[in-house]
């Protein structure tokens, strides 16, 4: 493992150097600096039937040193390249906050500075996994810690040996890096991520993990890349089968499709997210009238049809049957449905009889 870690990190040195080297030849022929960049956005995007993930095109933009509109990015490119070849040769890591506040400075002679907010260093990040081909684990930046999992494994980070099934009321802390832990046993059927921290606690509580043998994870919103690796590495090292439980509307099932298919943001490492065979368990429309919860929703706003609009017509959504039918029922019902209105059963009613049941009878979208 130390060696294979070495390899990697001397590949992404050399690959920093290889722009930094490139940018300096431009230079000494007297050539206005521009840096490669493949275009990160929808009209970019490819969607492979065979592989069932998304994936970048070829269009391809130039970032110029001198040109009024590339400037500042095209600085701003340089700066978060040196910042990452001097973690690696320290062998440190950053957080993407440290890395903000490590180029925020005035530009020498000007009143502006390198970057405003923390959102330009952090898209400069992404186009530099693009640049380099490593990703951002890999240039030893991370983001904040955002999930949590318990469960039957038994792993080794960092030479420590740490059990998800012994770790009190908040589980084993999902880091931002899961490329190095080692699974040492895994004793589990499937695992089950759901999009609301809040939800982890109450299966955790009633142990659900250990009367249905699973793994639970969560997150607080969005899927964290971490832990998107995290469910990944489960799923093709363990082979084992894995549920996805969101709201029942249109950013739930955003966050399905990001898991499954991948982000069109991160398009280019959805071969090391992205999880074509997880399962959509819930909440779904269906859910409402089946276990009567129609006076527990919540009214869908203008934005909410929007996005409802804009998903469906994703490329992998449209000739899903299935989802086309949500989408419809959401369209018609004009509510949306939260995973804790399932409380109004009874507190435990979502580990005693909604997840057991469903899972059971394998009431799955695909």
């Amino acid at each position: 493992m130390a060696k294979k870690t070495k390899q990697s990190r001397n590949s992404t040195v050399n690959a920093l150097e290889d722009l930094g080297k490139n940018i300096l030849s431009q230079i000494k022929k007297g050539k206005n600096p521009e840096i490669a960049i493949p275009i990160r956005a929808l009209s970019n995007i490819e969607f492979d039937e065979k592989s069932k993930m998304v994936s970048l095109g070829n269009k391809v933009s130039a970032r110029y040193f001198f040109h009024i509109a590339h400037a500042k990015k095209f600085l701003q490119t340089v700066e978060v390249a040196a910042v990452s070849h001097n973690l690696l040769r320290e062998d440190k890591h950053a957080s993407l906050r440290d890395v903000f506040y490590m180029i925020k400075r005035t530009i020498p002679g000007t009143k502006a500075n390198i970057v405003d907010e923390q959102s330009e260093s952090d898209s400069v990040i992404e186009d530099l996994e693009l640049i380099t081909d490593h990703s951002r684990e890999q240039l030893n930046i991370n983001a904040n810690k955002n999930g949590s999992v318990a469960g039957k494994v038994i792993i080794e980070d960092k030479g420590d040996t740490i059990d998800w099934s012994k770790l009190g009321s908040g589980g084993w802390s999902i880091p931002s890096n899961v490329e190095e832990i080692k699974f040492k046993k895994v004793t589990a059927q499937y695992v089950l991520y759901m999009e609301k921290a809040a939800v982890w606690e109450r299966l955790h509580e009633d142990k659900f993990w250990e009367k249905q043998k699973c793994i639970i994870m969560s997150s607080q919103g969005q899927t964290t890349r971490g832990i998107r690796r995290l469910l990944q590495r489960l799923s093709s090292e363990y082979k084992l089968p894995i549920y996805v439980l969101c709201d029942n509307d249109p950013w739930g099932a955003y966050i399905y499709s990001v898991i499954k298919y991948g982000s069109i943001n991160l398009a280019h490492i959805s071969g090391k997210m992205a999880i074509p065979s997880v399962r959509y368990l819930g909440i779904t429309c269906d859910d409402i009238e089946k276990y009567k919860l129609e006076k527990h929703g919540i009214k869908l706003k203008d934005t909410d049809l929007a996005r409802i609009k804009q998903i469906s017509e994703y490329t992998w959504f449209k000739d899903n049957k299935a989802w086309q039918k949500q989408f419809k029922m959401m369209k018609q019902s004009k509510i949306k449905l939260e995973i804790q209105a399932l409380s109004s059963r009874g507190i435990s009613f979502i580990s005693n009889v909604y997840l057991p049941e469903k899972i059971k009878n394998k009431e799955f979208i695909d």
